[in-house]
Order: structure tokens, then C-alpha cells, then sequence
């Protein structure tokens, strides 16, 4: 599978909502998919099945607000 479907997968997963996937432009802050838990469990999964370390000083809410963004902020930290 490739990194883009691997990372739509994991926001799927934790978001419980396939609009992940049908609008990679969607907020997940406003729209309420990503909270600041599911975000925790957003970092975990992505170190733990895609072995990439998120520094916390990396996560800016503002830069990882959609799933566009957080497969590019995936692809520079690979």
C-alpha cells in the first residue's frame, strides 16, 4: 500500500469517517474528527505502524489540520 493510502487509513481509524478520504481538504479540528486525544493517538499510530517519530515541537495544529497537510508533514519527517 502506498504512504498516502497508509496515512488516510490511520485518519480513518482514529477519525471513525470515511470523509477523510473523500475530501483530503476537510479541517478535522473544526469539523470535530481530530480532538486533542485522538491527535495523541494520531502520533502513536503513525510511529508505530509507519516508524515516524512526530517531535512534539514539529506539531503545529495549524499545519496539521487536514489530510492533505499531515501526509505532507509525514513525507518530510520520513
Amino acid at each position: 500500500m502506498a504512504f498516502r493510502e497508509d496515512v488516510l487509513e490511520i485518519l480513518e481509524e482514529i477519525t471513525e469517517s470515511e470523509e477523510v478520504v473523500e475530501n483530503t481538504s476537510v479541517n478535522l479540528f473544526d469539523e470535530g474528527l481530530l480532538d486533542s486525544m485522538a491527535t495523541v493517538q494520531l502520533l502513536i499510530e503513525v510511529e508505530s505502524r509507519l516508524g515516524i517519530t512526530v517531535p512534539v515541537s514539529e506539531f503545529d495544529r495549524d499545519e496539521w489540520a487536514t489530510p492533505d497537510q499531515i501526509i505532507a508533514k509525514l513525507e518530510e519527517l520520513k
